[in-house]
């Protein structure tokens, strides 16, 4: 019993001594938490609690990031080259490198660029004088938008080739295609820069300085330019009228005018029918085929489309003052003066049905569509000329 009274007071002693230690933690703690250091050590414990959170996140969702150790690779002192035998063996705690494998997973959740063994190099501007055949087909407006260019412009490149008459256009013929829109210059002795360039209405700078003409523009005078007979000098922007290759309108008391057009012109008339002032169609069709209404490329009429023989009718009544062939490139044609300040005229025509001076009413045939002079294909060349200026004739047939 006494040695079980004894055992009895050492624990409860213990006891006394466990509870003491208890409450001088506590009481440590609740000193070391209490006021501003208190809230300081709990904020460095909240943030290295994220840290570990953070971190064991990580190893949780990215498994393949464990355990992964490496180290650079051991290269031979003799040789430079990697040591893969008994050199690695020797170093201890150091570990080959390991071999660089694509891991498709990993790589699916990034955004791939391809590479492009292509070098692109912007599109430069041509500044040179091309040389272009005409083919069977081409027409003035269809070379233009080839070379995105203005009909007037191939004109201008070209007259001595077309003579600024769009009409002249034949397969085989050889045309300058200028760079830019602009006329085509052949410098002449005698010729001064500034006229030059006042004529076309441009500054004589924008001549010189026009890569095309390959002109020095730091070894250049301007009062006595080096330019050398012949030279063709681009001229960008430029402008000039066009030579009108058709023949001056005909009235019925001017046969002398008449005469210019070639054998066909008639003589002095006093009489015959006056037109009504409306205007029909002259033929079946109601299409344009090749060249439309474009005085600014030296078109001043409608090709109409056809076929060979088909009717063409007066448009309106009138007088014949002229019938036949034509110098002008016109082939077989038709002038008919309506009295009233109109003419209207019918061009490559395969045949006519009527003769000088005579009275010719609307609707009235007066010849067969065909393709003579100068023509590469059947259609009616229609003009429409009021008080001696050709008009369009979209704005008056009915």
């Amino acid at each position: 019993m006494e040695d079980q009274h004894k055992e009895e007071l050492i624990e409860n002693q213990n006891d006394q001594e466990r509870e003491t230690l208890f409450t001088r933690i506590r009481n440590l703690l609740g000193d070391l938490l209490a006021g501003e250091n208190g809230r300081r050590i709990l904020t460095i414990g909240g943030v290295i609690l994220l840290v570990i959170t953070v971190i064991f996140a990580i190893r949780a969702f990215y498994p393949e990031a464990r355990g992964v150790q490496a180290s650079l690779p051991l290269f031979s002192e003799q040789s430079g080259e990697e040591d893969s035998g008994n050199n690695q063996a020797d170093q201890q705690g150091i570990l080959e490198m390991p071999s660089f494998v694509e891991d498709q997973a990993v790589l699916s959740k990034g955004i791939h660029r391809a590479a492009v063994i292509h070098t692109t190099i912007p599109t430069r501007s041509r500044v040179d004088v091309l040389t272009y055949i005409v083919e069977q087909g081409d027409s003035l407006f269809a070379i233009a938008e080839t070379f995105g260019l203005k009909p007037e412009t191939v004109l201008w490149g070209n007259f001595d080739t077309l003579a600024d008459n769009p009409h002249t256009l034949q397969p085989g013929q050889e045309l300058n295609i200028l760079p830019v829109n602009g006329t085509y210059h052949e410098w002449r002795d005698g010729e001064n820069l500034p006229k030059v360039a006042s004529y076309y209405g441009v500054d004589p700078l924008e001549i010189i300085q026009y890569p095309g003409n390959k002109i020095d523009i730091y070894d250049f005078d301007l009062d006595n330019p080096s330019f050398e007979i012949g030279q063709m000098l681009i001229i960008p922007g430029g402008e000039r009228e066009l030579v009108d290759y058709g023949p001056p309108a005909i009235t019925r008391d001017n046969p002398a005018i008449a005469a210019t057009y070639g054998p066909g012109h008639c003589g002095t008339i006093y009489t015959g029918n006056v037109g009504v002032g409306v205007f029909i169609w002259p033929t079946t069709e109601r299409w344009v085929v090749g060249y439309d209404y474009n005085p600014g490329a030296n078109h001043p009429a409608i090709d109409i489309a056809g076929s060979i023989e088909n009717p063409v009718w007066a448009s309106d009544n009138g007088v014949v003052v002229y019938a036949g062939w034509s110098n002008y490139g016109y082939g077989n044609l038709i002038v008919v003066d309506h009295g009233t300040g109109w003419q209207t005229l019918y061009a490559h025509l395969n045949s006519t049905s009527v003769g000088c001076g005579q009275s010719v009413n609307q609707g009235q045939r007066i010849g067969g569509l065909g393709s003579t002079g100068n023509s590469s294909g059947a259609h009616l060349h229609f003009e429409m000329i009021y008080v001696g200026t050709k008009v369009n004739p979209w704005n008056f047939l009915q």
